[in-house]
């Protein structure tokens, strides 16, 4: 059994999908902007991870833009049938690499046929709706509008399953009052934990949470504690964060990205780790 299937799996949108997943962002330029430093590194990386078990892929085409999902379609088209691809829309790219918000049903509309044409698939797994109410974290507004759009689409057989990120507890209500939500995906880490209690409701629900900057994103995670952690264990302080996440709750789907093909499967044998309950406790101390 390789590290990606010590994972184990859980149920997104009608999909049972590995535990261990990967995240497509850091695939564009500086910035997630723009072209790749290195094409070929950034198509290996994609087939090493499809190649090691990996059957869930996080994107958006306001990656790049459009760059990482034309990626994936180059290193991985035609798709293994247990390949869930979730992408995401609400937000637009400035020519300047701003990220901005795109929540009108026009802009909605076309993201969605965006995602469709430069992944070469006639439906969607699943969308996320990012809540871009301010860019820097959720803010509490109405989600009613452009959800309603993402389920018109959905209606058209455009989309299979939708989720959210980016969003307030009091998003999800509102969201689950409206339509069926197969996944939340926030920033969440064993530093930054402002979605605990969320989790847990989540779990209850069945509905699968992906935590976004799972190693602290564009300012990775440091701290003594994990360091001494990961030393006794033999592991890397990422690897053992990665591991606590996957301690953490059952439905956590991890989405950690690399555009390394050495750093992928380092960071896969986090799947491998388990913590004690000493270790656990340790770790809980971290939280900001």
């Amino acid at each position: 059994m390789n590290s990606i299937e010590k994972s184990g799996t859980y149920l997104l949108g009608n999909r049972e999908v590995k535990r261990f997943g990967y995240g497509a962002m850091q695939l564009a330029g500086p910035g997630v902007f723009g072209p790749p430093k290195d094409k070929s590194t950034a198509l290996s990386v994609l087939r090493a991870a499809v190649e090691a078990g990996v059957n869930h892929i996080d994107t958006s085409d306001f990656y790049g833009p459009h760059i990482t999902n034309q990626l994936i379609c180059e290193a991985l088209y035609p798709y293994r049938g247990d390949l869930t691809i979730v992408t995401k829309v609400g937000a637009k790219r400035g020519n300047d690499g701003s990220w901005n918000p795109a929540f009108s049903a026009e802009e909605l509309t076309q993201a969605v046929h965006d995602n469709l044409r430069n992944l070469k698939l006639d439906a969607l797994d699943v969308v996320n709706l990012r809540a871009m109410f301010d860019v820097h974290g959720p803010a509490e507004g109405s989600i009613e509008a452009p959800l309603s759009v993402l389920v018109k689409l959905k209606e058209q057989g455009l989309i299979k399953h939708i989720g959210l990120s980016n969003v307030t507890p009091g998003q999800v209500a509102e969201a689950r009052n409206i339509a069926q939500i197969c996944c939340v995906q926030n920033m969440y880490n064993i530093v930054h934990r402002n979605d605990e209690a969320l989790i847990d409701e989540l779990a209850d629900a069945g509905i699968a949470y992906v935590p976004f900057f799972p190693l602290g994103g564009f300012s990775p995670l440091q701290s003594s504690t994990l360091a001494s952690v990961a030393a006794q264990l033999s592991a890397t302080p990422m690897q053992v964060a990665l591991a606590w996440l996957l301690q953490r709750a059952k439905n956590i789907l991890l989405i950690p990205g690399t555009a390394s093909v050495a750093h992928f499967y380092e960071n896969s044998k986090a799947a491998e780790l388990t913590l004690s309950p000493q270790t656990l406790n340790a770790l809980n101390q971290l939280a900001a």
